[in-house]
């Protein structure tokens, strides 16, 4: 694609180019850094939609005091020529004053399941997310909107709110897009040093080896996967959980999700796999 997107700035930019976008139009939100998993999102909208809305947004919100909210990767021009090869026709790339022209009032509270896993780790995380992205929703009138499932409490809690409160657009999760060595695509993986990254891998193959005992039931999972992670002492672990499909408790028979996060180094990474069905060790009764 050779035609450069719109960029808008302000709110009053971003409104008079999406009133002249016709058919389905779907929306990427991101905070920049983009990277292949970021392109793949981007095809998987062009293949859904007319038209593709890419926003660039690093919202404060959503970092918590001693966060990387400062030191966060911004790199605008490259990230606009990613958007301008993927065809994509706008994109907003708004201040923090744009967005919170004052401190806000109204927030969008989560529910119950932000304050497990990342929530746990990150008090009013999932409170910023999903502020800026109802914002962002109804800024760009999108008919879909793309995330990608890396960050799967996310996705999990943004179809939840979409839902909950009817908001007109249908959510799609994409698969999350790795390395040939299995390393998650992060923006943040930049900041790992040579030794770290290779510390990092643990976190994937720890995952595999909890997918690859999913059929001796949950306790097999997490011995197994928690078993990798202790191989590496540079890998200090946040959490690893083992859920059902809506963060809930796992079910016997039914899919689950294996989660992880730690931090290797000074960065924080998080990944996850699929469990297609949770199976259970059959115990023999007594004589």
């Amino acid at each position: 694609m050779s035609n450069s997107p719109s960029v808008c700035t302000t709110r009053a930019e971003l409104a008079k180019v999406r009133a002249d976008l016709t058919g389905r139009v779907a929306v990427v939100m991101t905070m920049g850094a983009l990277h292949e998993g970021h392109a793949e999102l981007l095809r998987a909208a062009r293949a859904e939609a007319d038209h593709v809305v890419a926003t660039i947004f690093v919202n404060p919100l959503q970092f918590g005091p001693a966060e990387d909210f400062s030191r966060y990767p911004r790199t605008l021009d490259t990230d606009l020529a990613l958007l301008r090869e993927h065809g994509v026709a706008a994109v907003f790339v708004p201040t923090v004053d744009e967005i919170y022209p004052d401190k806000p009032a109204v927030r969008v509270a989560p529910g119950p399941l932000a304050s497990i896993l990342e929530g746990a780790h990150r008090p009013g995380h999932f409170d910023g997310v999903l502020t800026v992205v109802l914002k962002l929703l109804n800024l760009t009138r999108a008919d879909l909107a793309f995330f990608g499932e890396k960050d799967y409490q996310q996705l999990t809690l943004i179809r939840s709110m979409v839902d909950d409160l009817n908001v007109a657009v249908r959510i799609v999760g994409v698969p999350t897009v790795r390395e040939p060595d299995g390393l998650a695509l992060s923006s943040r993986n930049r900041y790992l040093s040579t030794s770290d990254r290779e510390a990092a891998l643990t976190l994937s193959r720890a995952l595999r080896a909890g997918v690859a005992a999913a059929g001796q039931g949950a306790a097999a999972v997490l011995a197994a996967a928690g078993d990798v992670l202790r191989e590496s002492p540079a890998v200090a672990l946040d959490y690893l959980e083992l859920t059902d499909e809506r963060l809930g408790p796992p079910r016997v028979g039914a899919p689950a999700r294996l989660l992880v996060a730690a931090k290797v180094g000074t960065t924080r990474l998080i990944d996850n796999l699929a469990i297609d069905r949770l199976g259970a060790i059959a115990i023999t009764p007594e004589a």
